[in-house]
């Protein structure tokens, strides 16, 4: 096992103790099915998923607790979205930094449904213009997908200002928030958001399995999964009512317990206090890796806002070759490869080796750093001879 894990932009590790903890207390006391009985431990799990939604009701400001499902991860949550959403003659806007869990269910939908798609391009640090997002709406335009934060560049998309242009025109706007929720502020009403899709077992400090879609109260969507939601039984369609609409089968009742104590964890430390800590250690690996001849850094430049993300390329060589050496000479855990957002690696110029990408979390230090910035430095130097 590496002992210094810098791939939470894939997943964050390790997690509070308290989630562990409250895992095992719902494996041990309380795993029954919630919704489904009436018996002590069925409601016990039922309050579990509720506690859940309202905690990141909270996280995210929004009013309805009820309007957020749970899902297996952000993939599960853009495709219930995209495919629940669009219909047939519909126009679509996305960026050109997009992850494959947006890129693929918009080709899907273009194949099947006839979907028109537009993917307006950014310079090669992820930075979006405005006035092309304007020049691209059409009169057929109904929705707009964005992700809040690249995860091969770390750029910040301007997602308040996008809300913003689509509450002008009517348009509706689903942001992916897989690399920004619980380390970026997110506010869905104040940023013009309509759909929202998170992961639980990155930022949130969750685990794996967890994740959901909040959905304005006004936005319809067609369920993506249709069966048994312990309620209106008697009936042969899926229930109107949220969540249990978009919320067929049984739900991951312990990795949500998991869940609610991450984002507890999250408020009490504060989204800006995260934030903070993760983007002054992206700065001083910048900082150090600049200073190594043959490393080109991809995404903002320093001083710039971004997420706790750095990727990067070592002279000609293959980035899975650096991650490689990184892990097995160093004891370094990073990703390296195309990262499923080709997109995003088109816009940067680095479609034909790929990238390697370092990523902190709440509990990465400085120390580990410069250990990192240390091996690169020496990888850099083996390879020029």
């Amino acid at each position: 096992m590496s002992s210094i894990y810098l791939d939470h932009a894939a997943s964050s590790w390790p997690k509070p103790p308290e989630v562990v903890q409250a895992m095992v207390a719902c494996m041990e006391q309380y795993a029954a099915n919630p919704g489904r009985g009436s018996h002590e431990m069925a409601v016990k799990a039922s309050r579990t998923l509720f506690e859940g939604r309202k905690q990141l009701a909270k996280l995210f400001r929004v009013k309805n607790p009820n309007d957020i499902s749970y899902a297996l991860n952000t993939t599960m949550a853009l495709n219930l979205a995209i495919k629940g959403f669009l219909k047939e003659g519909d126009h679509v806007i996305c960026t050109a930094v997009e992850h494959n869990s947006v890129r693929r269910p918009l080709e899907y939908m273009k194949q099947s449904r006839h979907v028109q798609v537009t993917y307006v391009k950014t310079d090669r640090h992820g930075h979006l213009r405005m006035e092309d997002v304007i020049a691209a709406i059409q009169p057929n335009t109904r929705l707009i997908v964005c992700s809040h934060s690249s995860n091969l560049l770390g750029s910040i998309l301007p997602v308040a200002d996008i809300g913003e242009l689509c509450r002008q025109r009517g348009i509706t706007l689903l942001v992916d928030a897989a690399q920004t929720a619980g380390t970026v502020d997110i506010d869905v009403n104040g940023m013009g958001i309509h759909m929202l899709a998170f992961p639980g077992h990155k930022g949130l400090l969750g685990p794996q399995g967890t994740g959901g879609l909040y959905v304005h109260p006004d936005i319809e969507l067609e369920p993506l999964l249709h069966g048994g939601t312990g309620s209106q039984s008697e009936a042969v369609e899926q229930p109107s009512v949220r969540p249990d609409r978009f919320e067929g089968g049984t739900q991951n009742t312990p990795g949500i317990a998991g869940l609610v104590e991450g984002v507890k964890w999250i408020q009490r430390e504060t989204v800006d206090r995260i934030y903070r800590h993760e983007w002054e250690l992206t700065q001083q690996l910048m900082t150090d890796l600049l200073e190594i001849e043959g490393v080109q850094l991809l995404g903002p430049e320093l001083g710039q806002a971004k997420t706790g993300i750095v990727s990067f390329t070592v002279s000609q060589t293959d980035s899975s070759e650096i991650a490689f050496i990184l892990d097995q000479s160093f004891g370094i855990a990073v990703r390296a490869g195309y990262h499923c957002s080709p997109l995003a690696h088109e816009t940067a110029g680095t479609m034909e080796r790929g990238a390697v990408r370092a990523s902190v979390g709440c509990y990465t230090t400085k120390t580990e750093i410069e250990q990192l910035a240390a091996a690169v430095r020496e990888i850099a130097k083996h390879m020029k001879q």
